[in-house]
């Protein structure tokens, strides 16, 4: 069944439908034309034989010499019956001759042939198939005249119809041969017609399907140069340029594609109901930090600050711009609508992570508001005894002594804290250079120990080390920048320690680690002051320090220290119980 749904089988359809059609009209016309001509032949020729059968009755006054003319002259399948004064003379056909003659009485036309003296012409059924023309019996009478004009007979000629009957058949057999060849040829040539159209449309098929199928240098042969052949080059030309266009919209999408991933702003598009159609991967994080800061089973999709942002662009058409906190971090969201023609068919988002600039500008703010106020104590001391050197008011020598003892301190301290910013820029600028050497742990760690210890002549403490490495594991480090660092540690451990505390340094090996730990049991760091104690000039309760209060820089100095050595640190604390610093330095 396929081929009637094929365009073969449809166009040979057609063009057999069509010839048939015709074919079939021709056929009756044929066969409605023969007959009739048949018919005619055979009238005409009754015509001419019953006019000459009469033209011999009328010439000869032998009667009986006459029928034997007329006798002669026709011939099977053609009778005759010849009428004198109203009386039958002679009849050719003995069998059909009461019947034919019955027929020619009740006939009223015939009564023209002695009333008009004209030629009459009549045909009579005979049988019982009325519908059959070739059962009937064609009659043609002529009229006898006499000398003077007037009709004295007539002469009959007939003929039965079933005589043309065979000839009729074989015309007709002759003109459904003719018709049965007519649609063979005509089935071969559609079915070559049909091959030459649909032969080109089927590569054209197969080629379409492999198009559709993403194999656009899919081509067309060419097999003619008529339309088929010009539709087949149109087809190919289609391919390459689809190709070409999808070949650039695929790179353009690509480039988009890397633009969005590479971008550090998060670049969401949404639908006209607020849903996301595209979504790049800083704003996937965005969305992923919204939904963990929500709790329960209620979530929103997006938070209500920016949904309304983006409903508002929707209705006014114009940018919009707005910041909002999501988990914790700070966002600025610039919305701009997205039209489909002269409507809005969504919004873009570009969302900027301002999380780190606004802590660095906190930490600029901090950073300034700590300089001052470290600043500010050493200079008011240093202009308020200059003033007094100036006012003369020390009376002796030993209070000039003490003035100037104090002057000489403060500056002191400005020169360090003026220092260790300027090493701590140098730090995390990347300029520390590093003069790694091969060093003994418990050699070096003892060493830094013991002089920690001479200087501890009037504090109550107790400094031990302890080690779990044996006396040749070494270490490649920078031994003066190291030192900085438990020197610094120490000294915060001094400071933080009370009276009868304890101070230990442990060293032991942890994977492919010495793990190096400053131990106190002073008072300790709050634990919302723990992630935020490496960071410059921070320090937790000054009022909680033994002795003098340093600058807030040394643990920022020595986590950088630690890092440049490609080591880590941490710190531990219990408020009351004391305080571990961690550090790892590779082996």
């Amino acid at each position: 069944m396929r081929i009637w749904r094929s365009v073969v089988g449809k166009l040979w359809m057609t063009i057999l439908l069509l010839v048939s059609f015709v074919l079939f009209i021709l056929t009756i016309l044929l066969l409605e034309f023969f007959q009739n001509y048949h018919v005619e032949e055979v009238e005409e020729s009754l015509r001419y034989e019953a006019q000459k059968s009469a033209s011999v009755l009328e010439e000869h006054d032998d009667l009986d010499m006459s029928i034997q003319i007329v006798a002669e002259i026709l011939d099977d399948p053609v009778h005759s019956v010849v009428e004198i004064n109203e009386e039958v003379v002679f009849y050719s056909d003995e069998l059909s001759f009461q019947d034919t003659l019955q027929a020619i009485n009740r006939s009223n036309s015939m009564e023209r042939i002695y009333s008009d003296g004209t030629v009459v012409q009549h045909e009579f059924p005979s049988g019982d198939d009325f519908d059959n023309r070739y059962n009937n019996i064609m009659v043609v009478g002529a009229p006898v005249s006499s000398d003077d004009g007037e009709t004295t007979g007539a002469v009959y000629v007939y003929q039965s119809l079933e005589a043309i009957q065979q000839t009729t058949e074989q015309t007709t057999r002759l003109i459904i041969l003719a018709a049965a060849i007519a649609i063979i040829l005509t089935t071969i040539f559609a079915f070559f017609l049909s091959t030459r159209i649909t032969a080109p449309l089927r590569k054209m098929r197969e080629g379409a399907f492999e198009v559709a199928r993403g194999k656009f240098d899919t081509k067309v042969p060419i097999l003619s140069n008529d339309e088929i052949g010009e539709l087949a080059t149109a087809f190919n030309q289609m391919g390459r340029q689809l190709k070409h266009h999808l070949d650039a919209l695929s790179q353009e999408k690509e480039q988009l594609s890397s633009v969005l991933s590479s971008m550090a702003d998060g670049v969401i598009t949404f639908n006209k109901d607020c849903t996301v159609l595209v979504s790049n991967p800083p704003a996937e994080r965005f969305l992923q930090n919204w939904y963990d800061e929500q709790e329960g089973y209620t979530k929103l999709a997006l938070p209500p600050t920016l949904e309304s942002l983006i409903t508002k662009v929707m209705k006014t058409n114009e940018e919009q711009v707005g910041e909002l906190e999501v988990n914790g971090r700070s966002y600025a969201a610039i919305i701009s609508p997205l039209y489909s023609g002269q409507t809005v068919r969504g919004a873009v988002v570009v969302l900027r992570d301002m999380t780190e600039e606004r802590k660095l500008e906190t930490l600029r703010k901090d950073f300034i508001a700590n300089v001052s106020h470290e600043l500010r104590t050493p200079i008011s001391m240093l202009q308020g005894y200059s003033e007094a050197i100036i006012d003369d008011i020390p009376q002796s020598d030993e209070e000039r002594k003490d003035i100037a003892k104090v002057i000489y301190d403060e500056s002191l301290r400005m020169g360090r804290l003026v220092n260790e910013l300027l090493d701590l820029a140098r730090m995390e600028a990347g300029h520390i250079v590093l003069n790694k050497e091969e060093v003994i742990v418990n050699e070096f760690s003892s060493r830094v120990l013991s002089k920690f210890k001479l200087g501890l002549s009037d504090e109550d403490i107790t400094m031990s080390y302890q080690t779990e490495l044996d006396d040749t594991t070494a270490i490649s480090i920078d031994p003066d920048r190291i030192e900085q660092v438990l020197t610094n540690l120490l000294d915060n451990a001094i400071r933080h320690t009370r009276a009868d505390g304890k101070i230990t340094i442990k060293t032991q090996k942890e994977h492919q680690l010495i793990r190096f730990d400053v131990i106190d049991n002073g008072v300790g760091i709050p634990e919302d002051d723990l992630p935020f104690i490496f960071e410059r000039f921070y320090k937790a309760d000054k009022a909680r320090t033994r002795g003098r209060a340093g600058t807030g820089l040394g643990l920022a100095i020595v986590k950088n220290l630690i890092q440049a050595h490609k080591g880590k640190i941490k710190a531990e604390s219990k408020v009351e119980e004391g305080t571990i610093f961690s550090f790892y330095l590779p082996c």
